[in-house]
Parts: structure tokens; C-alpha cells; sequence
């Protein structure tokens, strides 16, 4: 009996054939400057969609070694072309931010294109070990830093459509879910694969004003109770 070699699934779709194209050509121009290439959002994670972008990003020995950044269009798909040396990349993934539950994702699922020593999987296991270590506080004071954004965004759009700026008040109210949704993967270490899927399962995409100025007093409660509370004196600002 012959063996009749399996198809490759990927050469069937168009993202992954760009996002191939994309990375031989970054290791042809730059052979001694990529560590590795790798994709990540909804390709990375097989459900991508004909409207998908290509994210993806090179990692260099040091920086500058590689490829600009660029975003353009390649045969109607867009590409979103990241570059970051390998140092910088491994000290992002042990810094832990406001936009933790946004960021994480593109760690610990980088689905490798190129990576001949493993890299990634390096890169995985820091977050990984990071998170590992990190305190409930350290989330929790993470989690009040975006409280107080996402409430300074909600005043922000109360006072616009007062004034009737009415498209300003909606990007406001749009910023002030996004944090809001922080709050709860930061509380939860719950990460998300991007803005839109935050907000979409944290329950805030859909509301208003009024729904948000409640969620935002239940988590002013909520990060009280936790020991981290949003109102404070002079003088406790300057504590640690």
C-alpha cells in the first residue's frame, strides 16, 4: 500500500498561507537577527473568521536586528507585523499591568511559525512562572489602578452628553467598559483574548451609563473588602 501524505489544513487558508509568506520572507532578509515568528489572536487560536487580521510578531537576538513594524495589507488581508527583541519580550511577559488581562494571551498562545529553539515555549513558561508568584494584592492594586480609569472615563462621558458631545461621550463610555472589564479579569486573573472578547464576557458591552456608574460602586465595594479601597486621604496616598 502507498502512503498518501495527509493535506496540510493551513495551506487551505489564506491567513495562515500570508502569514507564512510574511515570515520566510522576514528570515530571508534578516537570517542572522530572528530568533523567532510566531501568530497570535484568533489565528493562533484556529477560529479565525475571512475578516480575520494576521497578527504577527518577530522575535530578534537584540533589538533593531530585524524587520520595522509595519501594518499594511497583503492580498486583502490585513497583516499587523510586531518586532521585539527577545530580552525586552521575556521582561514584558514578567511585568504584570492594568492591561494584564488583555496582554497575556499573546504569551501563552503564540502559535510558532518559525522556532527552531523553542522559544516561545521560554516565553510561555515566564508568564506563566510569573503569575505563579505574583500576590492577590499585587492584582488587587493593579485592579483599582484601572477602577479609577474606567471611573474617570464614566464621569467623563456623564459630563459630555450634558454638553451634547454625544460621539465623544460614547468613545468615553467605550473607554470606561474596556476598564471596567480589567478590573474583573485583574480580580479574577481572568485573561481575554482581546478588548472586544473582554467586555463581551464581563457583561459590560451592552451598558449604559447608569448600568456602568453600578458596576463601577459595586467594584469601588469590592476592592474595599479587599483591602485596597478607592477613596483614601492625603496622606494615604503616600503610603505604600
Amino acid at each position: 500500500m502507498i502512503a498518501v501524505a495527509e493535506p496540510n489544513p493551513y495551506l487551505a487558508n489564506p491567513r495562515w498561507v500570508v502569514a507564512e509568506q510574511v515570515a520566510d520572507a522576514a528570515r530571508r532578509r534578516f537570517p542572522a537577527g530572528v530568533l523567532a515568528i510566531g501568530v497570535h489572536g484568533s489565528l493562533a487560536h484556529g477560529d479565525d473568521t475571512d475578516t480575520s487580521d494576521v497578527d504577527l510578531v518577530v522575535v530578534t537576538y537584540k533589538p533593531g536586528s530585524g524587520p520595522r513594524p509595519v501594518t499594511r495589507r497583503v492580498d486583502g488581508i490585513l497583516v499587523d507585523l510586531g518586532v521585539v527583541g527577545a530580552d525586552e519580550y521575556l521582561q514584558h511577559a514578567r511585568t504584570l499591568s492594568t492591561s494584564w488581562p488583555v496582554a497575556a494571551d499573546r504569551y501563552v498562545t503564540t502559535r510558532p511559525i518559525y522556532d527552531p529553539n523553542g522559544w516561545l515555549e521560554r516565553l510561555r513558561d515566564t508568564h506563566l512562572g510569573r503569575l505563579a508568584d505574583a500576590k492577590s494584592l499585587e492584582f488587587t492594586t493593579l485592579a483599582r489602578e484601572a477602577w479609577c480609569r474606567a471611573a474617570s472615563a464614566h464621569a467623563r462621558a456623564i459630563r459630555l452628553t450634558e454638553w451634547y458631545e454625544t460621539d465623544t461621550a460614547l468613545l468615553m463610555i467605550g473607554e470606561s467598559r474596556l476598564s471596567a472589564a480589567m478590573v474583573v479579569g485583574l480580580l479574577s486573573r481572568t485573561y481575554f483574548r482581546n478588548s472586544a472578547d473582554a467586555v463581551k464576557r464581563t457583561g459590560l458591552a451592552g451598558v449604559d451609563m447608569t448600568e456602568l456608574g453600578a458596576v463601577l460602586r459595586e467594584q469601588a465595594k469590592e476592592l474595599a473588602n479587599r483591602g485596597r479601597p478607592v477613596d483614601a486621604t492625603v496622606s494615604q496616598i503616600f503610603e505604600a
